[in-house]
């Protein structure tokens, strides 16, 4: 017999927190999972340790990013396995962001096929994906380029990912390929979500008030995940 998606879901979010317990030496005050088609979306709230919000206070946001950015390359491994288990899927790829000053953060799970189960026993959201990837496609032309593919998926009434593919310019590649990617991507998280920020018209698209954008690239495939938590 199957275990219900909303069940898996809230047994893999309790696993997450103590995975980033176990690895970080504190979890989380909460974290709750999403899924809907190729993605499974985690949303973490009260996750900063006294040292990072030492770091914070005294202005070196970078530093916490570089010592995140490697363990959670551990915890993502030990995710993988768990995660490909229970949803019978394999992960083709994952991401995650943190907004310092809201203490919150996101893991997002993009699997090679659709999850089985639907999103809900409930009636389909009902979502235009138009306005949202026009909008996210302006953006990026201002900051960089128009990606060569952009989807948006509604994950639940609260939660929207939108991929971009073909997003980077010939300079950014040739960074890459002399090992600034670190540098990139610090200077591209500013740069793109000030505009994100400031000129996205997100609360009009979706009639909402926009609680959290998260941004994170897979720089070697050329990707782009943006999450918009609503409130």
């Amino acid at each position: 017999m199957s275990v219900p998606l909303q069940q898996k879901l809230m047994d893999i979010s309790s696993l997450t927190s103590k995975l980033l317990r176990k690895n970080f030496g504190r979890g989380p005050e909460s974290c709750y999972a999403y899924a809907n088609e190729r993605f499974l979306v985690f949303y973490i709230r009260g996750f900063l340790s006294p040292l990072e919000s030492t770091l914070l206070e005294n202005g070196n946001p970078d530093n916490i990013e570089i010592s995140r950015n490697i363990v959670m390359k551990t915890v993502l491994n030990q995710l993988r396995g768990i995660i490909e288990l229970e949803f019978e899927q394999d992960v083709e790829c994952f991401y995650h962001d943190w907004n310092y000053p809201q203490n919150t953060g996101m893991i997002t799970v993009q699997f090679e096929g659709d999850i089985n189960e639907p999103v809900s026993q409930n009636q389909p959201i009902s979502f235009d994906p138009k306005p949202l990837i026009n909008e996210v496609e302006r953006i990026s032309i201002l900051v960089q380029k128009r990606p060569e593919k952009t989807e948006a998926i509604c994950i639940s009434p609260k939660i929207h990912v939108v991929k971009r593919e073909g997003i980077l310019v010939q300079i950014e590649k040739m960074l890459i390929a002399k090992g600034y990617e670190h540098t990139l991507l610090v200077t591209k998280d500013e740069l793109e979500k000030s505009y994100l920020h400031r000129d996205g018209r997100f609360e009009e698209i979706f009639r909402n008030p926009v609680a959290d954008i998260f941004v994170d690239w897979d720089l070697s495939e050329d990707r782009s995940i943006i999450c918009f938590v609503l409130k």
